[in-house]
């Protein structure tokens, strides 16, 4: 089992998970973070830490399409090990529905 980030997390971006994580298995993409499934040791400190609540263990029904998602894009985009600040809007986008259209594919600019 791993973790890995859901559909609350598009267009918030907190990095509180981050800071937490003891494997840096978080990648950051323009408007989304996901887990590296396979770097991931299922330890679930990032959950609890997740502003957006948009972290689960991928046996959960809520996060089995985000799974492969998160496992495509952790070997796309750069590895993320420290908190920033979240994503322009983050609170007022903070569990509103329907934004998986919204997922940009391209990688954060640092």
């Amino acid at each position: 089992m791993a973790y890995v980030v859901t559909e609350n997390c598009i267009k918030c971006k907190f990095t509180d998970c981050v800071e937490v994580c003891p494997v840096d298995c978080f990648y950051e993409g323009e408007n989304f973070l996901v887990i590296n499934p396979d770097e991931c040791i299922d330890c679930g400190v990032c959950e609890p830490e997740c502003p957006a609540e948009a972290i689960f263990p991928d046996t959960e029904a809520k996060a089995a399409d985000w799974a492969e998602i998160n496992r495509k894009y952790a070997g796309e985009w750069p590895n993320i090990t420290k908190k920033i600040d979240a994503f322009p809007g983050a609170d007022e986008n903070k569990g509103k529905p329907g934004k998986a259209g919204d997922l940009s594919p391209n990688p954060a600019k640092r």
